[in-house]
């Protein structure tokens, strides 16, 4: 277990007057943590006098810049080994945060899994299913929560990725692959939120979208024929089969074929050629960190 006096906590907080005194005060109540971090997103409420009464270190952001941001902003301040995220509106109860904080060392990223039945709407967990069975699919493995924000990590690890991270709400889907496609050890552990303080800022339509092209664009950057090669085999297989049905029928290979055939070698050498790119782009420097700066 990482022991917590190593462990900075990072809360990202925008309009959380009503819970994040609390948050803070059961926190520093559970263990002795290097430090707890309050990132005041623009809030118009008292979050940030809240926080700082409860023991917090705070910082402000003179306008809402986004959770991703507020994530970001923490990371850059945080000094302990690890740092771990946690949720400003009262989800998670102390106990999971060292819960979470035992596996850091043996693994580099560890996320708190949430039980389905925790999820606020039915839409909502159907989303989030989808989105897990994709990211599974893309990254060839298991990822039972791929927005749980509740995740711990090594401080510099997370640093590598700071540039990939969005400033929206999609900052656990890049993290989580990013850790996964860089080769590092990630693990989940399953927790079970509680009903949160006040009303979610996340809209499943709105964000459900950009999540989506998030974990494409992470897949793309780390592993691209994981996109590429599926898309090249489904145009040649089809063309192929539409070529030999009209030349059975009609004695004629059709345009349409031939040009299916066409583009789905394309993108394959597309494909292959992004994987080369991204081979070499993670490759150890001299003297630092795959993907990290000399």
């Amino acid at each position: 277990m990482a022991d917590p006096s190593l462990v900075s906590i990072v809360i990202p907080a925008m309009d959380e007057e009503a819970s994040i005194g609390t948050v803070v005060e059961a926190l520093r109540r559970a263990a002795p943590w290097r430090e707890v971090i309050v990132v005041d997103d623009g809030s118009s409420d008292g979050t940030a006098m809240r926080a700082a009464a409860a023991g917090a270190v705070v910082i402000r952001h003179p306008y809402n810049k986004g959770n991703g941001a507020a994530v970001k902003s923490g990371i850059r301040r945080a000094s302990g080994e690890y740092v771990l995220i946690v949720d400003a509106d009262g989800q998670h109860p102390p106990e999971d945060a060292l819960r979470l904080v035992e596996p850091l060392g043996t693994y580099d990223l560890v996320v708190g899994a949430r039980a389905s039945a925790t999820q606020a709407t039915a839409g909502r967990r159907a989303g989030n299913a989808l989105l897990n069975r994709l990211a599974s699919s893309l990254t060839g493995r298991a990822i039972p929560d791929l927005t749980s924000g509740f995740r711990g990590a090594r401080r510099s690890h997370l640093r590598e990725f700071l540039h990939l991270l969005p400033n929206g709400f999609s900052t656990p889907t890049t993290t989580t692959l990013s850790f996964i496609r860089a080769g590092y050890n990630v693990t989940f552990v399953p927790i079970h939120a509680r009903q949160r303080v006040g009303t979610s800022k996340i809209r499943f339509a709105r964000d459900g979208a950009r999540f989506l092209l998030i974990l494409f664009k992470i897949t793309t950057i780390f592993s691209p024929l994981r996109i590429f090669a599926p898309v090249s085999l489904t145009a040649l297989l089809g063309g192929a089969l539409y070529g030999a049905v009209n030349l059975a029928v009609t004695r004629k290979i059709p345009n349409g074929a031939v040009l299916l055939l066409l583009f789905g070698v394309m993108v394959f050498l597309v494909g292959l050629v992004s994987e080369q790119i991204a081979a070499i782009r993670f490759q150890t420097p001299p003297g630092g960190e795959p993907g990290g700066e000399s």
